[in-house]
């Protein structure tokens, strides 16, 4: 059985050599003239399509651009997107002008000259009208050119009006006040949103004493609590003991004055037995003394009757 012409590999091999073979001569046949033309256009195209390359660029959002073109930088900043600029000549860097946050140690002395370690957040942005002034004044990040320095120039004034511990107990003073004088000084350029006192460290002697002063401090309140406990006691006791004399004093002169108000008191607790009078006064000034019925006086001895 036949096999077919192109099913043979022995035949395929032969025709793709005299393919090969054949381009060569082709190849040899042309002239100087044709080769340096095709390298020319071959060339041409590779710029072609490096310079569409270099001629667009995109801005992510959060972002605003800055144009340098031969060392100048274009007064107008470029907006998030895609864009077109000069190929080759021209770069475009990003600027983000979204919130940013950044930690900062700052080293303080206090009014009683205490060394204060604050380590504190600050929250800033680049506002998009100051993006090229930012590039163009300040190399590298703002934050370590601009803000930094600044934010602890403003804490140690603070800190240096205040004692060690009055910064402890009142951070927040510190804080609001720190953070009104950084953005006094900063607000031209940056956009400072806040800043985080994160914590406070002071040495070691300093926060023994100011442990021992706290201790001191609270037995101190503990025995003044303990007098005022004791003082109010016995004010108290003398009020009440000037009340009771004085109602003994008001009931005294009114039964003086009142003779009839014992017997008026009696009727007003009546138990509703009928009581046994005996003995009475001859003036106004007499005293019946009244007796209840279950009581009976004292037994008096019979008299014999005369014959």
């Amino acid at each position: 059985m036949r096999i077919p012409r192109t099913q043979n590999p022995e035949l395929k091999t032969q025709n793709t050599a005299l393919a090969r073979f054949r381009a060569r001569r082709e190849i040899a046949r042309m002239n100087p003239t044709s080769l340096a033309r095709l390298l020319g256009i071959g060339i041409i195209i590779i710029v072609l399509i490096v310079a569409a390359a270099q001629s667009t660029y995109v801005i992510d959002p959060g972002f605003r651009g800055v144009q340098v073109t031969l060392g100048k930088v274009s007064t107008d900043f470029k907006p998030e997107g895609f864009g077109t600029k000069s190929p080759f000549i021209s770069h475009v860097i990003a600027i983000p002008v979204r919130q940013l946050t950044r930690e900062l140690n700052a080293e303080c002395y206090s009014a009683d000259l205490q060394q204060v370690t604050i380590h504190l957040r600050v929250l800033y942005r680049i506002p998009e009208a100051a993006v090229v002034r930012i590039y163009q004044d300040y190399a590298g990040d703002p934050f370590d050119t601009l803000i930094a320095p600044r934010v602890q120039e403003a804490l140690k004034e603070v800190t240096a009006l205040q004692s060690a511990e009055q910064i402890v107990k009142h951070r927040e003073d510190v804080k609001i006040k720190a953070f009104a004088a950084a953005k006094e000084k900063i607000s031209n350029i940056l956009t400072v949103e806040d800043v985080v006192l994160e914590n406070i460290t002071l040495t070691k002697e300093l926060e023994s004493a100011i442990e021992a002063k706290m201790v001191q401090e609270q037995e101190a309140a503990k025995s003044r609590f303990v007098q005022q406990k004791a003082q109010i006691e016995a004010d108290t006791a003398i009020i009440r003991a000037k009340g009771e004399a004085e109602a003994i004093r008001i009931r005294a002169d009114a039964i003086r004055d009142n003779p009839g108000l014992i017997q008026l008191q009696i009727v007003e607790k009546w138990d509703g037995k009928a009581p046994l009078v005996i003995g009475g006064g001859s003036d106004a000034h007499g005293a019946n003394i009244l007796l209840p019925i279950g009581i009976t006086a004292p037994a008096v001895p019979a008299v014999p009757a005369r014959k």
